[in-house]
């Protein structure tokens, strides 16, 4: 028989957590090796757990699903991650591949398609929903790569106007870090972070910290 899957289920919504765990603990070659609240809990854990795939819910506190799969990307190359979610959106389904994810799985999906992406994802393959063609995601992709290209300018550009702290700031998010890790670092409120980050937003004309983490990294 090959490897199990190790699976890491990560949502805030306990009762999501536990319906995963009882429709996939019975799989024979499914090992579910743990679980967690928010995108933190999962960092930590991952390093001792050592799951072979992430299940990410996508809006979360403390850190998004498209934050938390950029990191597993970044720092964990064995380690692949599937967003999931209740939107059936292209767009996020680009910015879940942008961001490292491997996968993009609505929450309304059946057992047998659930199974089909993790069996996907672990041999090293991308998975949508049958609705959605990855060659349209290809497409897409391609055509923001296009487009960064000629963003580049104006994204330096816009980076150079924060000041120094708002730079030392946004690499903490870049990081991972939250308002309360970054008010640490740098021995400052957690509010005057947090203003800092507000400028941050309004300054690169973002509107959340997956856009700002995106725009940074370019």
């Amino acid at each position: 028989m090959a490897n199990k899957i190790k699976l890491m289920i990560v949502d805030d919504h306990a009762v999501v957590r536990k319906g995963i765990i009882n429709l996939l603990e019975d799989e024979e070659n499914i090992e579910i090796v743990g679980e967690a609240p928010d995108g933190v809990e999962a960092l930590e854990g991952i390093k001792e757990l050592k799951p072979t795939i992430v299940l990410l819910d996508l809006s979360m506190p403390r850190m998004t699903g498209f934050e938390v799969a950029k990191i597993i990307s970044q720092k964990y190359s064995a380690v692949r991650s599937i967003i999931f979610s209740m939107h059936n959106n292209q767009e996020y389904m680009v910015q879940a591949v942008e961001n490292g994810a491997m996968g993009y799985l609505l929450k309304d999906t059946s057992k047998e398609e659930i199974l089909k992406a993790l069996d996907t994802v672990a041999n090293g393959n991308k998975y949508f929903p049958p609705t959605v063609s990855a060659m349209i995601i290809d497409g897409l992709l391609n055509h923001k790569k296009n487009s960064v290209a000629t963003n580049k300018k104006e994204t330096s550009a816009i980076v150079s106007t924060l000041s120094k702290q708002e730079k030392v700031i946004l690499n903490y998010i870049v990081e991972g870090l939250n308002s309360q890790e970054i008010s640490e670092k740098l021995n400052l409120s957690v509010r005057t972070v947090s203003n800092h980050r507000a400028n941050i937003l309004r300054k690169t004309q973002v509107k959340n910290t997956a856009e700002l983490v995106r725009l940074a990294v370019e």
